[in-house]
């Protein structure tokens, strides 16, 4: 398989991962992993510019604790015909390390990933993720964790 932009990344900077090709939506997943390994990046916008928050599969985005950590009066979703324009990937692949590369948009990662060994988000294509542990990808997308579900 060849390698997605955010593995070929992640390999430049020497951040420990594993690819999966997989798509949590449709496929049945492998016995070592459960949907709440797998983690949604989501785009939204206050009135401070987009935010990123990342939460597990089986959790909805709480928007009010995410604008209050995140220092907006308030936040909602991106439509999903702007989203590629402003985080450079389509619905599926939005992931924090890409994003990251190219804006500097403040990253909020639930804190139930604080008690994983690992974490699962998308390698930036539909179909593909990355596999890694939270605290390393918090560190290299400088994103803060936070109590954000609901």
């Amino acid at each position: 398989m060849k390698k997605t932009l955010v593995e070929q990344i992640l390999d430049k900077a020497g951040i420990a991962h594993d690819p999966l090709a997989l798509n949590a939506l449709k496929d049945d997943l492998p016995e070592n992993i459960s949907k709440s390994d797998i983690y949604k990046t989501l785009a939204l916008t206050g009135n401070n510019g987009p935010v990123i928050g990342i939460i597990p599969l089986t959790q909805h985005l709480s928007e009010k604790k995410l604008a209050k950590v995140s220092g907006n009066k308030k936040v909602s979703m991106i439509p999903q015909k702007d989203l590629q324009k402003t985080t450079g990937y389509i619905h599926g692949a939005n992931n924090p390390v890409g994003i990251r590369q190219k804006h500097a948009f403040p990253i909020f990662i639930d804190e139930v990933a604080l008690n994983k060994d690992f974490m699962i988000v998308s390698a930036g294509e539909v179909g593909r993720s990355i596999q890694l542990q939270p605290q390393l990808l918090a560190d290299f997308v400088h994103a803060n964790f936070a109590d954000i579900s609901e």
